[in-house]
């Protein structure tokens, strides 16, 4: 496995603290990090990792900064180009910047369309996946519910894409208050989660269960609902820390249902 491998597979098992580190280290031993892939791709490991640790300000920084290397190293249009849009696209979600993101992604979908790859439905999935996080910021759950019922119909994989296209729509679904049908889905989630293979299961620890006790709660069954956000609470905590937002959300949740 080469270093780069090392540090996506450190990323894809939650441990974001030494993946940042080691793509740091990757990048700074390349002898012309803004004319050679490698450390271009390693920094873009980094910016993943800081946003990952909640650093969401320095990854966008970060971004920023690598998209003239990528557009340099690999053209404007190239794939890892548009991935690395979507990347950022995500950390301007992150810090409320939920317009922007919008038309960033509606940006990388018309160019990936225009110049289609193997690789294309990957970028239009990361793409999607981040305008269905600003139109849940927005509030805009029926059109999130659309867009995920449309692509789960016709993308027929279980994959880590699925997973999260899946919790975008149970999250909907108790957004609207319709928490028998979200129960459900969150159930088909937390099937997809427990199928993917282990080293891809860290990023979307708890967030299954998390679906899971807010439906319970929306339908009054609190018994049942706060062992499960405790033990949600208790995951997140210690894989993502204190101010991770599957965290926070947890947190809320129990504070919501203690306040019943």
């Amino acid at each position: 496995m080469n270093a780069l491998a090392e540090v996506r597979a450190l990323y894809q098992a939650g441990r974001y603290a030494e993946a940042e580190a080691g793509a740091r280290s990757v990048a700074a031993a390349q002898e012309r990090p803004h004319d050679e892939p490698y450390a271009p791709m390693a920094l873009g490991m980094a910016a993943l990792s800081v946003s990952a640790l909640g650093r969401n300000t320095e990854a966008l920084a970060l971004y920023d900064a690598l998209l003239p290397d990528f557009d340099k190293v690999f053209g404007p249009e190239h794939t890892m180009t548009l991935k690395l849009r979507t990347d950022r696209a995500q950390a301007l979600n992150l810090l409320g910047r939920h317009e922007e993101c919008k038309a960033e992604c509606t940006e990388v979908m018309h160019l990936a369309m225009s110049n289609r790859t193997p690789e294309t439905p990957y970028v239009l999935v990361a793409a999607l996946n981040s305008q269905i996080a600003a139109l849940s910021a927005l509030g805009d759950y029926r059109a999130v519910e659309e867009l995920t019922r449309d692509f789960l119909s016709a993308y027929n994989r279980t994959d880590q894409f699925t997973l999260i296209v899946q919790l975008s729509l149970t999250t909907s679904l108790n957004a609207q208050g319709r928490h028998e049908e979200a129960l459900a889905e969150a159930e088909r989630a937390d099937e997809i989660h427990r199928a993917l293979p282990p080293e891809h299961r860290g990023p979307e620890t708890g967030a299954a269960d998390l679906a899971t006790a807010t439906a319970l709660h929306g339908l009054g069954r609190d018994a049942e609902a706060r062992p499960l956000a405790a033990s949600v609470h208790d995951a997140c905590l210690t894989a993502f820390g204190p101010a991770d937002i599957r965290t926070t959300q947890a947190e809320a949740l129990l504070t919501r249902i203690d306040g019943n």
